[in-house]
């Protein structure tokens, strides 16, 4: 048995194929492939789609300030973890964002957490933070913390806990807190009870 040869594609489908895959195009829809999983999570955030993966990360830091926080000291609270260095450019674009968020939502029950991965030592990252205004608590971190959170990709990531201290939303980039403001408000309205 002889297999059949197969069916030309017509000229005009070759012609339009080759007129629509030009450089620019192809480097567009590499992009969008690219970008496409690092926004997904910020739109699951606005709308409620939980990009978390629910586990209750153990973890015990102390603040620059020597305050120690840990997953269980914490419990009870909606907490926003921000990993973030003072070399990474969107990390600086999106502190005072944060730091308004912390002031807004404090009394409510909403903790932010800034988790610095910088080498430098604690006199830098200290400055940086008085230059910026910058109150809600920091400490300085290595690599097991961001494990203990499921790995970072990059910076600045945030992850989001709800009261009982499992990940519900975890975002890669610097508009974490446009993003993230419906979701903070929605984790600060839920009970303490398991989320749903």
């Amino acid at each position: 048995m002889t297999n059949p040869a197969p069916t030309p594609t017509p000229a005009p489908i070759r012609s339009r194929l080759r007129r629509w895959l030009t450089p620019w195009n192809i480097a567009t829809i590499l992009v969008v492939l690219w970008l496409g999983p690092r926004f997904l999570p910020h739109i699951g955030a606005v709308i409620g789609v939980e990009s978390g993966d629910r586990q209750q990360p153990a973890f015990a830091v102390t603040t620059l300030d020597g305050r120690p926080m840990s997953d269980s000291t914490l419990r009870g609270r909606v907490v926003l973890v921000n990993f973030w260095a003072t070399w990474c450019l969107p990390c600086r674009a999106e502190m005072p964002l944060l730091q308004a968020m912390a002031y807004r939502h404090d009394s409510a029950g909403l903790v932010v957490l800034g988790l610095s991965v910088d080498r430098t030592g604690p006199e830098t990252v200290r400055q940086f933070l008085t230059e910026r205004s910058i109150t809600y608590p920091v400490a300085m971190v290595g690599r097991e913390i961001e494990t203990a959170f499921g790995g970072v990709q990059g910076y600045p990531t945030s992850v989001l806990l709800d009261r009982t201290g499992r990940v519900r939303y975890k975002v890669l980039g610097p508009l974490a807190m446009a993003s993230l403001e419906p979701a903070v408000r929605r984790l600060l309205n839920e009970t303490s009870a398991a989320p749903r």
